[in-house]
Parts: structure tokens; sequence; C-alpha cells
């Protein structure tokens, strides 16, 4: 294993591992001590990363509080406080969203529902660029503090960097700066429709994030919430049972998927 501090190749392992069971090593050049984690984004974390990401993975899945998680891994035999509920989140939300939206890219269709919901952020209403595709997969959200033409453009140049395609259709609801912005972002070949009617499902599919957001009483800081409702898109989006709408799934079938999907998406936590 090359050593984190001085990148040698030459360290030897010294056959014992630390209190959380990652196994120590020694560098032969700068002589300093590290482990497993040394030099990694978990380094300095007192819990193991398997239950980090299962930490992680109950915030964002279930409707828990960080109190109600501690509480539940306090059952198991793990003790912590909510604030390490909170550091998890922190530095590791983002990583999954990453992730995530890179193993989603050229997976949409090419005809979109575009819509926005409100988010409190400090006492204040913050707007929520959402997107999906025709057959209900997440094509990209984000948080803005205003709903301007200037967040429409960063919209749509970020779903079509996340999604790799260029759509044929986009439904809206009608607001000024949605024409414009699809305009100079698509082009003027994008058949854009205005329609309250059509983007009921994109308004319905809100309700997934609306239900996890009204427990948690708001969000303290916009860096926070932004983190936070694009990891939980993410995520909700990575678990869908359905490729499509219409798509019939038993609940064996469910259950399997559920299972090995988390257990992909804990390798790609772990070497992430």
């Amino acid at each position: 294993m090359n050593c984190p501090h001085c990148h040698s190749k030459h360290s030897s392992s010294l056959n014992r591992t630390n209190d959380l069971g990652y196994w120590m090593y020694q560098c032969q050049e700068c002589k300093r001590y590290f482990n497993e984690r040394t030099g990694t984004s978990f380094n300095f974390l007192e819990l193991p990363t398997d239950i980090v990401f299962q930490v992680l993975l109950c915030r964002l899945r279930y409707k828990m509080s960080l109190r109600d998680v501690a509480e539940f891994f306090r059952l198991r035999g793990f003790e912590f406080t909510h604030e390490t509920v909170r550091d998890g989140e922190e530095r590791f939300a983002a990583v999954f969203a990453i992730q995530l939206r890179a193993k989603r890219k050229g997976k949409v269709s090419s005809s979109w529902d575009v819509d926005e919901t409100y988010i409190r952020v400090k006492g204040k209403w913050c707007y929520l660029d959402r997107a999906i595709d025709r057959d209900g997969n997440l094509v990209d959200s984000m948080l803005s503090q205003k709903r301007d033409l200037e967040a429409a453009i960063a919209f749509f140049t970020e779903a079509i960097a996340v999604t790799g395609i260029l759509p044929e259709r986009v439904t809206t609801d009608g607001h000024a700066a949605d024409p414009r912005a699809i305009t100079e972002v698509l082009g003027t070949d994008v058949d854009h429709r205005v329609s309250d009617c059509l983007t009921n499902r994109i308004e319905q599919d809100h309700r997934g994030l609306k239900q996890r957001y009204y427990p948690m009483l708001g969000f303290k800081t916009f860096a926070s919430a932004k983190r936070y409702c694009q990891a939980f898109d993410e995520v909700r989006n990575y678990f869908r049972p359905r490729s499509r709408m219409t798509e019939f799934v038993s609940l064996s079938t469910r259950r399997e998927r559920f299972v090995t999907r988390v257990q992909k998406l804990q390798e790609i936590f772990q070497t992430a």
C-alpha cells in the first residue's frame, strides 16, 4: 500500500488493526504510521465505513430526523450523536449525488416535464427546479434562490451536461423565463409545450421530496438544502422499482432489486 504522506511504495504491514478494524501500515521512507483510511475522505471518522454508508442511506432514503437515525443505530450498538449524522451527510451526500448522476448519463428519454416547487431555507422560500422524462425518470434537479431567466438557463444547461441528452419536447407550466431559456440553451427545434394539465405528472412527483422535507422543519443554510435535495432526488431515482410508468413489478422483484442496488451503491460509496 502506498504511503499517503510521502507517496512512497515502500510500506510494510504491521499485522494489526486499529480500533475500527482497519489494517495498520508503516512507511519505510518517512517512518510514519497509517491505516487503510488515511488520506481518504473517510479519515478521522469514528465509525466503520459500512455503518457510515447505512447512516447516510437512512438519512436520504427514509423519513428519519438526525436524532432518529442516531437513536436507531444505538439499538445496533453504535452510539453517536445527531451531529455525527449531520457531519456524515455534509461530507458524503455529494458523493452519492456525483456517482449516481454519472451512472445515469444518456439514460433518459427525449421528452421532459419541467416544473418548480418551493423549499423553505432559513425562513425564506427558494425554488427547486426539477425535470423528469416521460417514464418518470429523473432528468435533473437544481435549487436556486431566485426564479428568473438566469436560473432557468442554468438549470437547462446543467440538465444537458448531466444527461448528455438534447430533448425533442419540453413541457413547462408557462413561466415567463422558460421560452427564452429553452431557445437559448436547447435551440429553436425543441417542441415547447405549455400546459398545467400536462405537467401534472411532475407535480405528483414533487410529493417524494415534499413528504421527506416536511418532517425536517426546513433547512438552516442554502448550501445544506442544495446538497440534500440533489442527493435525495438521485437516491430516490436510483431505487425506483419501475423503469416505465406503467410497468408492473412484483413485491418479490422489488425487494430483490432493492437489495442488489444497495450492494452496488455501497461498492460505489466505498471506492469513492
